[in-house]
């Protein structure tokens, strides 16, 4: 099985999850590194697309959180492609979320200043956020999903609501939501990778 991967906003190539799949699994993983390009929903969503036409015969897709919006964004540039995509606590509702942790005066400082100051895990540092990532996060937070996916949500996530997943399940058919006990970070749930990928597998 290859694996194209694309990690979420905080997280890396070699996160825990690609490792777990690897270690656990077997299977070959393809980790695009996502803040390539920058750290819009744009900037990453081109990088998603640049490793899909340079690698070009693996199985499927899978992205977890704002990789999995990103994943969604790229799939659905590429209506010709015979894609299958398994996402993890997709970030769909980006700027709705932003929205509410900036509050209408954050927003405001932050189009005026044109970035805002963002503490990043990860890299254990702080970056900055340019308002190009609203304005991208407004255009591409619910793309439409054409291709057969599967999404694996936790119940008591608390920075991506599974609201944000139950909506789009309802108003894409081919897409399909396991929902889990579990945070955003799915730590107690990747044993559910293999359950949705033969799912996904399996459509048409």
């Amino acid at each position: 099985m290859k694996v194209l991967w694309a990690h979420g906003l905080e997280g890396s190539p070699d996160g825990s999850k690609p490792t777990w799949i690897i270690g656990n699994l077997g299977w070959d993983v393809i980790s695009v590194d996502m803040s390539r390009r920058g750290w819009t929903i744009a900037d990453q969503t081109k990088v998603v697309l640049d490793k899909i036409s340079e690698v070009d015969d693996f199985d499927l897709i899978m992205g977890s959180s704002y990789g999995g919006l990103a994943v969604a964004n790229a799939a659905n540039e590429l209506l010709d492609r015979d894609l299958k995509l398994v996402l993890m606590a997709p970030a769909f509702g980006l700027a709705e979320n932003f929205q509410n942790i900036a509050g209408k005066e954050g927003l405001n400082q932050w189009k005026n200043n044109g970035f805002r100051p963002y503490f990043h895990h990860g890299l254990n540092k702080e970056i900055k956020l340019s308002w190009d990532f609203m304005v991208s996060a407004k255009k591409m937070s619910w793309p439409k999903m054409n291709h057969p996916t599967v999404i694996i949500h936790g119940i008591s996530d608390e920075i991506v609501s599974i609201e944000s997943s139950r909506k789009v399940v309802e108003s894409n058919s081919n897409v399909e939501l396991i929902e889990v006990d579990d945070g955003h970070r799915l730590g107690e749930s990747l044993h559910f990778i293999p359950i949705a990928v033969e799912k996904v597998l399996s459509k048409k």
